[in-house]
């Protein structure tokens, strides 16, 4: 069983549970390590699991049936995710690849509904997250439609500062200018470019292992 301060550390949401509550939260996680480029399901699986990312990076997105891939977000750590297809009881929708050596606290089923039925402060966390992944696939569908490939990189960064979605990211992602360019759905040669102009407008600074947002409003709001 992993400690409840451990779990407070990963886990932004248990921070509001009672002492009660905690110790179900905890005796109900496991934890799970997955080497860079390995799936941790794939579309069609039946993954019983709210997942939380302690470590690591993972991308959430589709490939179709002629093999075209499609990126719909980044998961970093601190974010937690699946609780729309925990609370629907079906088959995963969607493909998580880990994009470098990843660990993950994963929930099972039974505890995540005795939460959800026992617990105020998780509820008021699951309709925020709710609320803001429906807003975070909104965007993406907008400006994935109507950006081009500057502005699409420059939102995709962005939305990795989300507050609610990725509570404990601090101005500087370590992230990879291929790990972004995969994200972002666009090659690492393309990212590399499309990241030299950002910096060159001041959004953002260039470093060794990641990048360091200077404006994240100016990001969010690129091509507008």
């Amino acid at each position: 069983m992993i400690a409840a301060d451990y779990l407070k550390r990963i886990a932004v949401w248990s921070r509001e549970l009672e002492e009660r509550e905690i110790e179900v939260a905890r005796a109900g996680i496991v934890e799970k390590s997955y080497r860079a480029n390995e799936f941790i399901f794939m579309r069609g699986d039946h993954f019983e699991y709210w997942t939380g990312v302690v470590s690591g990076l993972a991308r959430m997105g589709i490939v179709s049936r002629g093999g075209k891939a499609t990126s719909f977000t980044g998961l970093t750590a601190g974010a937690w995710f699946g609780e729309g297809t925990v609370l629907k009881n079906e088959a995963r929708r969607y493909d998580v690849v880990a994009l470098r050596d990843t660990r993950l606290a994963m929930m099972d089923r039974t505890t995540f509904f005795w939460l959800f039925e026992n617990s105020a402060g998780f509820n008021r966390f699951l309709v925020g997250q709710l609320n803001e992944r429906l807003g975070q696939f909104i965007a993406l569908l907008e400006y994935g439609r109507t950006l081009d490939a500057t502005a699409r990189l420059a939102r995709c960064i962005a939305s990795l500062f989300n507050p609610i979605l990725y509570p404990d990211l601090t101005r500087h992602l370590e992230i990879t200018q291929e790990e972004i360019g995969a994200l972002s759905g666009i090659s690492r040669q393309n990212a590399n470019q499309c990241l030299k102009q950002l910096e060159k407008e001041g959004l953002l600074r260039l470093e060794y292992g990641g990048v360091t947002i200077v404006d994240l409003e100016r990001l969010r709001h690129y091509g507008e």
